[in-house]
């Protein structure tokens, strides 16, 4: 395949649909950053399969901004660092960091301070079932009003997987699940499925169920959801 100049910078998107105009599409903010310090940086249009849908709690668009900045260092030869590439990442969102350096960690701060956990789920498999319903990040944050922790998360997360429902809790569910109980619907389905531990994922409407690798597994949600099983 024959690689031609770009005019300008641009992204086509196929798949899942994105809202808002394409020209403030995180990857075109990841462009923008690193124009700013490489001017000979050229135009590039991107192109992206988008797979999962926005509003998820995956961090979909997170990771499309850490990528987009790990490929355009690659492609155009900028020498950046892990460090400088978690830099840019955190000017485009706190969680994004968290792509740049992609394993299991506790994250503090804004996102960007990271511990290692050595977590190994190596045993499991994941579900995860998303109901179609699009939760605002900024709407979720709003709701939340801070309090102290009920668990040291640090300490919680290296215990074992059978004590993490004791233990691991997420702030968002309260709120979410408030608004639209089927989505607390699918956590108590993962449970009844045989999950040893369910929690939604960041600020929803993802649910996740973490199961024996070798469990067979009979979902009795809705047929209408997406559900993915994925070997850990």
């Amino acid at each position: 395949m024959e690689l031609i100049d770009a005019p300008q910078t641009g992204i086509t998107v196929v798949g899942q649909d994105i809202p808002g105009l394409p020209q403030n599409n995180i990857i075109i903010k990841a462009w923008n950053l690193l124009k700013a310090d490489f001017p000979a940086l050229p135009p590039v249009h991107f192109y992206l399969l988008k797979n999962i849908p926005a509003g998820a709690g995956l961090g979909a668009g997170s990771a499309n901004g850490a990528y987009a900045l790990m490929a355009l260092d690659d492609k155009f030869e900028l020498g950046l660092t892990q460090q400088q590439l978690m830099d840019y990442a955190l000017q485009l969102g706190s969680d994004c960091p968290f792509f740049i350096l992609n394993k299991p960690s506790l994250a503090k701060g804004r996102g960007e301070v990271f511990s290692d956990l050595g977590t190994n789920l190596a045993n499991y498999k994941i579900v995860i079932v998303n109901p179609g319903i699009h939760i605002s990040t900024p709407w979720a944050f709003g709701q939340i009003k801070p309090r102290p922790a009920a668990a040291n998360l640090a300490t919680a997360i290296v215990q074992p997987v059978t004590e993490w429902k004791k233990l691991i809790h997420n702030d968002f569910e309260a709120v979410v699940f408030e608004a639209h109980p089927e989505i607390k619907e699918i956590k108590e389905s993962l449970y009844d499925a045989g999950a040893i531990f369910s929690l939604m994922s960041g600020s929803g409407s993802t649910v996740f169920g973490l199961f024996e690798k070798n469990k067979n597994i009979i979902y009795a949600g809705r047929n209408n959801y997406f559900l993915k099983i994925i070997d850990l």
